[in-house]
């Protein structure tokens, strides 16, 4: 996942020695947030002048179209439009040759990207736009699951309240990029925050029922009815490569996965024996509880002797709550 230093929230330093510090340590992006400004471009000048780092420009603005012109003459790599405030429609220039997104705030459904499909990425205001230091709103966990499923080859970008333990979150669920201002310029030093947010152990604020796949949006069959080939066509319908069995009181049974089914063929080969639902599903499958921190969900994933690419997730009960999903790690590396 890349980082995009808002330089703008660096109170300590003018914009040169901001941008030194951030060359320094090699930040992937540099955000740039526009209230309905043209002189944004003069900021953007100056930073050509001194560094190499690509530009992630946001703008804030009712008419995107005076901006045209300008971001033809200075170019950036990305542009972000937030779409709350637009009175006009989004007619991007042909001849920009960058990635284009928009930015939609906690209230806004995603939804609103429908009508901007042929942008290259959402952007989700995580606090209030403008509001240095805001804590992450965790209703942008579904949020993102949702946009991830709906746009599977959309990236996605995520600006407020990024912190160590959110991003490592926003990392496994697939986010390509994570804007930090306060975060990155409050600490120690940048590159104490930097560290922090690429990071795999945090401290806790939030539960892995914050941001599971809960059990509604998940591939299930039940003990009751399962037969070889409903297990496999919920998986292939699902499209998430697996499938958490669980018996009529919604306890969890087991879960079957691409390796579960690979494993279940390989004994078949040389057993001849018909494959069953009891020959594919794995019945003692690691588990996560929903309370848990992620600190605990760490240390579970540490002590385990095998990569964990699905991971069902139980009340102290064992009743089915969902599953987290480290498949999407890759997504966010691209």
């Amino acid at each position: 996942m890349k980082i995009s230093a808002s330089i703008y929230s660096d109170a300590r330093n003018n914009l040169s020695a901001t941008i030194a510090d951030l060359d320094a340590h090699q930040v992937d992006l540099l955000h740039v947030d526009c209230n309905d400004d043209l002189s944004v471009f003069d900021d953007i000048i100056a930073l050509r002048k001194i560094t190499n780092i690509p530009v992630d420009l946001h703008i804030i603005t009712p008419t995107p179209s005076k901006f045209y012109a300008r971001l033809l003459e200075v170019p950036v790599e990305y542009i972000t439009f937030q779409l709350e405030p637009l009175q006009e429609p989004l007619n991007w220039p042909p001849a920009f040759k960058g990635s284009k997104g928009v930015a939609i705030t906690t209230d806004t459904s995603i939804d609103a990207f429908e009508a901007h499909d042929n942008c290259d990425f959402i952007l989700i205001m995580a606090t209030v736009p403008g509001q240095s230091g805001g804590t992450f709103n965790k209703d942008n966990f579904k949020k993102i699951r949702t946009f991830r499923k709906r746009y599977p080859n959309k990236s996605i970008h995520v600006d407020g309240g990024v912190n160590g333990e959110v991003s490592f979150i926003l990392r496994n669920m697939g986010v390509s990029t994570a804007v930090s201002g306060s975060y990155l310029f409050k600490g120690p030093s940048i590159g104490h925050a930097l560290m922090n947010l690429t990071a795999r152990s945090h401290d806790s604020a939030f539960c892995v029922e914050d941001f599971m796949i809960p059990i509604e949006e998940c591939p299930v069959a039940s003990t009751d009815n399962a037969s070889t080939e409903n297990i496999l066509e919920i998986i292939e319908n699902g499209k998430l490569g697996f499938c958490l069995i669980t018996n009529r009181e919604n306890q969890l049974e087991g879960i079957v996965s691409s390796a579960d089914i690979r494993k279940a063929l390989l004994r078949q080969l040389k057993t001849k024996i018909p494959l069953t639902p009891e020959s594919l599903i794995n019945q003692h499958p690691l588990t996560v509880h929903a309370t848990d921190s992620v600190v605990e969900l760490l240390k579970l994933l540490k002590r385990a002797s095998f990569p964990v690419m699905y991971l069902p997730v139980v009340d102290r009960n064992q009743q089915a709550m969902g599953i987290v999903n480290f498949v999407n790690l890759i997504k966010g590396e691209l």
